[in-house]
């Protein structure tokens, strides 16, 4: 390792363990040092919060889709695009904003993305068309992907280096809770009361959780040297390690949302599941990541190679069964023995791609450790641009058939899989001495 890298590896090695530093009040900004206390654990909690907030707002449609239908007298598919025209919006101002905000203390960030989250509710409750509806909800995805970006930077400066990899699933909790429990609260609310009434409630808890992180959180300021890494981080784009896990994600997403966002018709024609039943193992697919994610997180922190490879696998494998599932079973019979492999399939999915998700954002923080909340942004930009582009192609694929779908979510899985194989460097974490 020549001079300008070994200093590069110092430079970030520090950065992770910077001592906590002090605003002008006196305020301790981080726990780089302690150990995991209360207050700290209500800190990841308000921060697990805010992820729940903003990820059912931006899943609420799924849920209320037909009494938006209903309400604004629009066509079930003019009122799909709203979850594309969200994620394109995210992709394309997640990095400005988090550069352009990349100075402020991190606390401030998060109240905007928070603010901003609030007004678009209310203004979204009020609308009068389906016009005013999507201008509302522009507005949280212009700050959903900063708002994103700054959680797990924010959550790896409460705690210890050495459990920077936890903290970052507490995250990830809140954005489970919000498929799990969020969306069918909000789709119950909208068949009961009206989607209106859904829209508001999500304003509420929004506010309230603006509220909380304001009190609670500490206001994280940079310190000078860490502002001046900041700057010097600018150039993420050059950072090779870093674009390698920001592209692998984006192509592993892009896999897995090109089935996802059609689960509901897998689990029908390919498991065998229909009515009830199959909401409730939508359920147990959001059940099974939330049960993961904590099984899962200490070997992200000291292992973090054989965690993400191994969801990996199990993604790629769970793919492969539900593609056998589908060449064997015949239109409109019964076959209990696929219906079962088909649940366990369903289950292991939930749990590989909740899993996995925490720790390539871990691995991206820790590629631009110089600056994490800008890498941070550079890995959500992708993530959006894997959901958008997954949700559009699985569309056409739909149009095929669902086993084309099956099976372009298994290659590029395989594909990104492989990649992260390749790069035997990627998931390097830095020595610490807290390990």
């Amino acid at each position: 390792m020549g001079p300008a890298r070994a200093d590069g590896a110092a430079r970030s090695r520090r950065w992770w363990n910077d001592p906590p530093s002090q605003s002008a009040g006196g305020e301790v900004q981080a726990a780089a040092g302690g150990p995991w206390t209360l207050r700290i654990a209500l800190q990841l909690a308000v921060l697990a919060a805010a992820a729940f907030i903003y990820v059912t707002a931006e899943i609420l449609p799924v849920g209320a889709l037909p009494a938006i239908t209903r309400g604004l007298h629009v066509s079930v598919a003019v009122v799909g695009t709203l979850l594309a025209w969200y994620a394109l919006v995210a992709a394309v101002t997640t990095i400005p904003l988090v550069r352009w905000t990349a100075h402020w203390p991190r606390r401030r960030a998060l109240l905007l993305s928070l603010a901003c989250l609030t007004a678009s509710q209310l203004i979204s409750a009020m609308a009068p068309n389906f016009a005013v509806l999507a201008g509302g909800r522009v507005l949280s995805a212009i700050t959903h992907g900063l708002m994103l970006s700054v959680l797990a930077p924010i959550a790896t400066r409460l705690v210890p280096a050495s459990h920077s990899g936890r903290a970052t699933t507490v995250i990830y909790v809140g954005i489970s809770l919000a498929v799990v429990v969020g969306s069918p609260a909000t789709a119950a609310m909208s068949l009961l009361w009206g989607w209106r009434v859904a829209v508001a409630a999500v304003a509420a808890v929004a506010a309230l959780v603006t509220v909380a992180a304001w009190a609670v959180l500490p206001v994280l300021t940079l310190s000078d040297e860490q502002l001046a890494r900041v700057d010097s981080g600018a150039g993420h784009h050059r950072n090779r390690r870093l674009v390698i896990v920001s592209l692998l994600t984006m192509v592993a997403v892009t896999g897995h949302y090109i089935s996802y966002t059609y689960i509901a018709v897998i689990i029908r024609d390919v498991v065998g599941v229909r009515g009830p039943a199959l909401a409730w193992l939508l359920a147990t697919y959001g059940v099974a990541g939330l049960l993961a994610m904590p099984l899962i997180a200490r070997p992200s922190d000291h292992r973090p190679r054989a965690a993400v490879m191994s969801c990996m696998a199990a993604l790629w494998m769970t793919f492969l069964v539900l593609i056998a599932l589908a060449l064997h079973r015949a239109p409109g019979a019964v076959h209990v023995g696929i219906t079962v492999f088909g649940i366990a399939a369903i289950a292991l999915w939930g749990a590989a791609a909740n899993a996995v998700s925490p720790m390539l954002q871990a691995a991206a923080m820790r590629a631009g450790a110089d600056d994490p909340d800008g890498a941070s942004g550079l890995y959500m930009a992708a993530f959006q641009i894997g959901i958008m582009a997954g949700s559009f192609a699985g569309g056409l694929l739909y149009e095929r058939s669902v086993l084309a779908m099956l099976a372009a979510s298994a290659v590029l899985i395989g594909a990104g899989a492989a990649g992260m194989t390749a790069e035997r460097q990627l998931f390097d974490v830095p020595a610490t001495g807290h390990r």
